[in-house]
């Protein structure tokens, strides 16, 4: 039980930094892309745009425009977060 506990946390310390860097990576590359096209970028979530990445994840998982009536509602949520978490473990 505690081997588990400890695999656990070993595997959330390799990947919550990735996603956090990849987020704030996300931010900087829109950053500069708004300085070069002489726009302001990103400023509208929180201070200086810095919450900018986590309500854009949240918005990708929450908009979603098209929910096929005959499909089974919880496979039509799993499936994008396996798909995310195959990506991580790889």
């Amino acid at each position: 039980n505690t081997t588990v506990n400890i695999l656990i946390i070993i595997t959330l310390s390799y990947i919550i930094p990735i996603l956090i860097a990849v987020a704030f990576l996300t931010l900087v590359e829109r950053k500069i892309l708004s300085y070069i096209q002489a726009r302001k970028g990103p400023n509208i979530v929180g201070p200086f745009g810095l919450l900018q990445p986590i309500a854009d994840g949240v918005k990708l998982f929450i908009k979603e425009p098209i929910r096929p009536s005959t499909s089974s509602p919880f496979l039509f949520i799993l499936t994008p977060i396996l798909a995310l978490l195959l990506a991580l473990t790889i």
